[in-house]
This record gives C-alpha cells, structure tokens and sequence, in this order.
C-alpha cells in the first residue's frame, strides 16, 4: 500500500491529479475501506485515495471536523477524480444509529450532482444490503450510466478504470 497516496481525517493534503473518495457505511460495518485501498493500489499504486475510516483514540474524535474533511474530499473527488460508494452489508448493530444513515444521504446528494453537474459515480452493493433493490431501481431510472456492482473487487476496478479515463479526458482538453 502507498501510504503517501492515502489520505485519512483529520488530514488535509493538498494533491495532484485525481482523487478516488471511499464513501459508504463506517459504523456498524467491517473495515471494506482497508480492503479497497489494497485492490486500488495493487491496480495503480499511483491513484490518491481519501477514506473517511480512522481510528480515533478516546476524545480525540470531532464530529465537525470530521464531516468538514469529507466534504471537502468528496467535492474534490467530485470535481477531479471518482467517488467509490461500497455498500457493504451491516456486520454489527448499533441500536442507537440506523445502519448507513450518513452513506444513505451522502448517496442521495451524488446522485443529484451527477444527474446536474455529473458527479463521478462508481457504486457497489455487497448482497444483504438493506435498501438495495430501492437503490438499484432509483439508479436504473434515473442515472442509467452509473454502474451498479456486486463485489468490492468490481467496484474498485472500475473507479479505477473511470479515474484514468477522466484523467485521459482532462489531459485532451487542455491541449
């Protein structure tokens, strides 16, 4: 893994070239974001990645500055790069908190910047997802031209592949 390529809260890392934003369930779900930071890297180790996961110790954690950095890396994956939203299904229950709340919003706002300012998306919905057949079906009417998969490794691949392509895209208009 190119550590010098991932960039974790409360962090802000002012880089080159594309972004690829890891969006998706982080409480209540098991740690998929390490695990697409492997595949990504094992298929360009060059390609920067922002994940929201980090181990906080006890009260060091601030919410607003949490979903201040999130912002700002989804809007600037938004604009040059992908967001990658894997929604894996719940592994532990926080009966406090309905599982992927955050991501369930943050899903809904990407989906409208891409319908109006065409957002980047790449999504993936692990089988046991709740919600996923709402999900499919919205996407399918709505943003037909973003793909939908089934297995982490998938989406992944092709956050990488759509990175590259808009890489390749931005390198032809400036010329």
């Amino acid at each position: 893994m190119n550590k010098e390529k991932v960039i974790l809260p409360p962090n802000s890392i002012e880089v080159e070239g594309p972004i690829i934003f890891l969006a998706g369930p982080i409480r209540g779900a098991q740690d998929w974001q390490g695990e697409a930071i492997k595949i990504i890297h094992r298929i360009n180790p060059q390609i920067s990645i922002a994940s929201p996961r980090r181990e906080y110790l006890d009260g060091e954690f601030v919410y607003e500055r949490q979903v201040d950095w999130e912002t700002k890396y989804l809007r600037r994956s938004a604009k040059n790069g992908v967001i990658l939203f894997w929604l894996s299904k719940e592994f532990e229950h926080d009966h406090g908190r309905a599982y992927a709340q955050t991501s369930r919003f943050e899903l809904a706002e990407w989906k409208m910047r891409h319908e109006h300012d065409g957002a980047k998306l790449v999504i993936g919905i692990e089988d046991g997802f709740t919600g996923a057949r709402y999900i499919r079906r919205r996407f399918s009417q709505d943003c037909p031209n973003v793909l939908i998969l089934n297995s982490l490794e998938d989406t992944c691949k092709k956050a990488v592949e759509l990175t590259i392509k808009s890489q390749s895209e931005e390198g032809q208009n400036t010329k």
